[in-house]
């Protein structure tokens, strides 16, 4: 039983590692709706809007970001890549903010496909995607360099 129960766990561990190193290794993209007239956005902006101190797109409208479920691993890639900080961070400084009243936190989607239909519907969305999974109806606003 012993026995059983470690390879089980060596194989969990594995998974798990497999997913994160496959997630790390995907290019990482920001879209809107098609029909948004922004055309792109800066790193600098794309900070201030995932970090709730401007929530509007650089035209002055306003945005609305998406991201992922905390357990999602995308989004710790995402979040190293974009301010260079830890998952761990991110979740305090939201933490933080919450708890002082001063901005929320993007809206969470549990999937790549519930965010995806979230921005093909609302035209003010923006969000983070693999680059695979971009469609003809979002348009691509900011590719992090790998």
């Amino acid at each position: 039983m012993k026995t059983q129960l470690t390879i089980i766990l060596i194989k969990l561990l594995l998974l798990i590692s497999l997913r994160a190193e496959a997630s790390a290794e995907q290019e990482i993209v920001i879209v809107v709706n098609k029909n948004n007239p922004i055309e792109k956005v800066t790193h600098r902006q794309l900070i201030d809007m995932y970090m709730g101190k401007y929530l509007a797109f650089p035209n002055g409208h306003m945005a609305i970001t998406l991201d992922y479920r905390k357990e999602h691993p995308l989004r710790s890639v995402f979040f190293k890549a974009l301010t260079g900080r830890s998952i761990s961070q991110i979740n305090a400084y939201w933490s933080r903010v919450k708890f002082s009243g001063k901005a929320s936190p993007p809206q969470a989607y549990p999937s790549t496909e519930a965010i995806i239909d979230k921005v093909i519907t609302t035209p003010s969305a923006i969000a983070y995607l693999p680059a695979s999974a971009v469609t003809d109806e979002l348009k691509v606003v900011y590719r992090f360099v790998q």
